[in-house]
Parts: structure tokens; sequence; C-alpha cells
């Protein structure tokens, strides 16, 4: 069992393991509290750049939902004529200069899986860096009116005139506590601060959350394949009571696979670290059966050369009228209280 993997186990089963990190928690939450104190007080400098700013984050490690919601939220903003910039952290990107603009062709090796994936599946502006305030000048150096923050609740430097929470509707908090004896990186209570929260729900499992305020939902719907090799597109229902292979390095490969599973799709998981670089070997099994991943994935296989059988399930953000005006209008009052 991988170090991920019992970490997992940890955060979100009845695991007593956690009792034993809960000194390192405390201490970690201490550190949380005086760095949120500090850009309080004005000790710690937080800039506001001159265009606004979207976050789209979570108080959780990983496995959210998040980036098909960024996404969505680009290209719902992109349709309505606005210029748009996503900015990331560019995690696993090795690439030694920072800000990095990312293009349709940029290697996921380079400028990490999430800034990869969000360029190919948007026109919107892409930066990643280490620095989101030079991420988000940048963009606006390359004409961005409204800047997209992905995963930027924590990143207390830049202003921000919109902040989104997404909650994972299946795992919730977990097991309440902070990093590393749970999976929070802030308090629960930094739920209520924010002005929207969005529960990604996975099933029709009722959600129950402690922080005492109002949330809406969404849900993330897997919708086709796509083959990596040629760009043949198929209906998921084609492996219906088919064994397949699936393959992946996200925060929360189980909700991936158990959605596959209530297709009728008969999966043989291979569940590797969250934003894992992809080697042939790891895809690589020795027979014909069809090999499943998710797009984020698919391009950390950008350099591989993959066979036919090989297929992107593809998936998208799914929200109804009423949670879309609400997501729009926040972000059109931060426009708004900008002029």
């Amino acid at each position: 069992m991988s170090v991920d993997t019992t970490m997992q186990s940890i955060w979100y089963g009845n695991s007593r393991l956690a009792w034993l990190l809960l000194p390192f928690s405390w201490l970690f939450g201490a550190l949380v509290a005086l760095r949120c104190w500090l850009y309080r007080s004005g000790w710690l400098a937080t800039v506001r750049v001159p265009k606004p700013v979207i976050v789209i984050g979570n108080i959780s490690v990983g496995g959210t939902g998040k980036t098909p919601l960024v996404i969505w939220l680009a290209n719902e903003l992109l349709s309505r004529g606005f210029k748009i910039a996503v900015i990331s952290r560019g995690y696993h990107g090795a690439a030694t200069q920072w800000p990095q603009v990312v293009g349709k062709d940029s290697k996921a090796s380079m400028v990490g899986d999430e800034a990869a994936l969000i360029a190919q599946q948007t026109n919107a502006i892409v930066v990643v860096g280490p620095d989101r305030v030079s991420d988000a000048q940048k963009a606006i150096e390359l004409g961005a009116d409204i800047i997209i923050s992905d995963d930027g609740l924590q990143h207390y430097r830049l202003h921000r005139d919109c902040e989104i929470a997404v909650v994972d509707g299946s795992r919730m908090l977990g097991n309440g506590y902070l990093l590393p004896a749970g999976p929070l990186r802030e308090k629960s209570k930094r739920l209520k601060s924010v002005d929207l929260l969005l529960i990604n729900q996975r099933d029709e499992t009722p959600v129950h959350i402690s922080v005492s305020r109002n949330y809406l939902q969404y849900r993330v719907t897997l919708r086709q394949l796509r083959s990596v090799k040629t760009g043949e597109v198929r209906a998921l229902d084609t492996l219906r009571g088919q064994q397949v292979h699936v393959v992946t390095g996200i925060g929360n490969p189980h909700a991936f696979i158990r959605a596959l599973q209530h297709m009728g799709i008969k999966v043989l998981p291979r569940i590797l670290p969250d934003h894992a670089l992809i080697t042939k070997n790891d895809i690589h099994f020795g027979d014909a059966l069809p090999v499943l991943m998710t797009a984020k994935d698919a391009v950390k296989c950008q350099l591989l050369d993959l066979e036919n059988h090989y297929w992107i399930v593809e998936a998208d953000a799914i929200l109804d009228d009423q949670v879309a005006a609400a997501v729009v209008d926040c972000v059109q009052a931060s426009i708004q209280a900008r002029a």
C-alpha cells in the first residue's frame, strides 16, 4: 500500500492512526492561524491586481471535482465575451522559470497536469507558477479581463473578489482533522466566509455538512470515451458488461472507479499517487483489454505511443440553471464592485 493510499484511508476511514498524528495537526493549525492573522492585521501584504480575481478552491486535499468546475466556469465566461485567464500552481511541473504560459501543446511534465488539461479544454489564457500574484499580473499583461485562480483559497497574498469553495459530496470533510491527521488545510469554519459553497454530489446519498450555511450542488458526469491514439469517440455504454483496466493518478480515484462500475463496467484498477507521472510500464498490461483513464491522466501520456485500446473517459461539470446562475452572479457582482 502506497503512502498516498495509507493517508487516504486514515483521513476518510475510522482509523485510530489519526490520533497519533493529532499533535502535528495542532502544530499545523497554529501555523495556519498565525499566517491568517498576519494577513488580517497587515503584517503580511495582500496584493490587489487591476482585474477581478475569482478563486475556486477547497479546504481539503485534492479530489473534490474542482478542475471540471474551473473548466466549466472558464468556458461559460468566455461564451459571454470575457477574456478569461486561469492561474494555477503548476503542481509537479518541472519548468525552471516562472510564470509559465500554458498552451494546448504544453507538456504536463513541465506545467502540471491540471494546467495542461485546462489549456486543452478551454480557450482561456492559462498561466502557472508558485507566485499567484506574478501569475495574475502576467495574465493581465496578456489581456485577461477576469482571473480564475484554480485551487487558490489558501493563497492569501493575492486579493480575491469572489471565493467559491468546493466539497466532495461522498467524502465531505473526512475525519474533520487538519493535516496530517486529516485532509483539511484549514478548519471547517473557513467555509462560512466564502461567497459560494458548492457540493460535488457524487450519488443520491443525502449530503450532511456541519457548516451552518447554505450550499448549492452540482455533479461531475462521465460523458463518453475518446481514443487516445485516433480521437475516435464512443459511448461508455459500449463497455457495459466488459472487463477493462483503469489506470488513474487523481485525488479521488475511487469515485471514478465507482462511477464506471455503476455503469456496469468491470474494472481492474491500477491506482497511482495523485499527480503521479505515468510511464509506459504503468499502463502496459500485456493484453488487449481496453485501458481507461481520466482526461487529467491522459495529458501525462502525451509522449507515450499508445495503441488503439487506450481510452480517455471524458467528464463534464453539470450545473442546473439555478446553480449556474448563482455562480455567474457571484462573478458579475465582483466585476460590478470593481467598476
